[in-house]
């Protein structure tokens, strides 16, 4: 059976849902009749609900345009303060890192400024940006209790992190290694029976470490320390027999340090690391905002300044970054 239309279906109600309805009270039956005055007197008994309508529809867009405001108290939040709050990694070089100068500058950063700019943008106001220190324990904690509006570091995307938090589309994709003195090389992973690892705590990094080595039944002594230099630090003193990170993040590393050339890579990578921003959960509309200015610099190809800028240094994008890139200059 085919769906009536609108009109055969208000004109074909059954005589009792009719009488029913005349039988609802005082009020619909004074407007009845006015509605029969008007009729009688050939006036057009559509008028009075063309107005009522349109009032109703006026009413209904304001109503919505309320509740999508309603929705992000993180762009409310920032409308109304006039600020946007950025959390950053101080020794997360080329990614976030604060300066001698006190400026907070880094791949990952630039891209939060360029999302700075879109949140004025949409909010119509010029806004101040502040930058606030996490470290790979607080940045999570930091979003979810609103101290920051993002994280702009190197956080990988997990799924158990998206019980906590939400993310940002990729903006870098990278892979967990190993730094080895040059002097005593291990040649892989599964050489670290019996060893020491520096690695830094509640990292996807200490996870998957833990994983690759369990996968060659291995054995290994994990030491916990709060960055990369005194990861490196370890090694270098013979205290740690490797130190664990994102690749890119042991190339900066050793490219900078004093003491380089000591160092080597096990040539294998152990782990997979997509880099994204953190953002709060249950704020699509910021989502969008953030997601719409990554996909623009990808799309636009302004993406290439930047990591020439920051990343070039230590290396080119390799099939998977590009890939990355491409998949993600979504359509508008």
């Amino acid at each position: 059976m085919g769906i009536s239309s609108g009109a055969e279906y208000y004109t074909t109600r059954p005589a009792a849902a009719l009488s029913r309805a005349g039988r609802a009270g005082p009020v619909l039956h004074a407007l009845r009749d006015k509605l029969d005055a008007v009729i009688s007197r050939r006036e057009s008994p559509v008028s009075v609900p063309k107005l009522s309508i349109r009032a109703a529809l006026v009413l209904g867009c304001l109503g919505a345009a309320t509740a999508a405001l309603a929705t992000s108290p993180t762009l409310d939040r920032i409308r109304a303060t006039g600020q946007v709050t950025f959390g950053y990694r101080e020794a997360a070089a080329p990614f976030s890192v604060k300066q001698r100068d006190g400026r907070v500058r880094g791949y990952s950063v630039e891209l939060c400024e360029k999302i700075a700019v879109s949140l004025g943008k949409a909010l119509g106001k010029d806004l101040n940006v502040v930058w606030r220190p996490v470290d790979g324990e607080t940045r999570l904690t930091e979003v979810v209790e609103r101290k920051i509006d993002a994280e702009c570091g190197t956080t990988t995307i997990t799924l158990g992190r998206m019980e906590r938090v939400d993310f940002s589309l990729p903006i870098f994709v990278d892979g967990g290694s190993l730094l080895v003195s040059a002097r005593a090389p291990v040649a892989r992973l599964a050489d670290f029976k019996g060893k020491r690892v520096a690695v830094m705590p509640g990292t996807t990094t200490e996870k998957a470490l833990r994983r690759a080595l369990g996968v060659f039944g291995v054995s290994a002594d994990l030491v916990f320390v709060k960055d990369g230099a005194e990861g490196v630090g370890m090694v270098l003193s013979g205290r740690a027999d490797g130190y664990a990170s994102d690749r890119m993040l042991l190339n900066q590393i050793k490219a900078t340090d004093v003491r380089g050339d000591e160092l080597m890579f096990v040539p294998t990578d152990f782990s997979f690391e997509p880099y994204a921003l953190v953002l709060p959960r249950d704020d699509p509309d910021f989502r969008l905002i953030v997601n719409r200015t990554l996909s623009g610099l990808y799309k636009s190809g302004e993406i290439d300044a930047i990591f020439i800028r920051w990343l070039a240094p230590w290396g080119t994008p390799g099939p998977l970054l590009n890939s990355m890139f491409y998949l993600n200059a979504l359509p508008e």
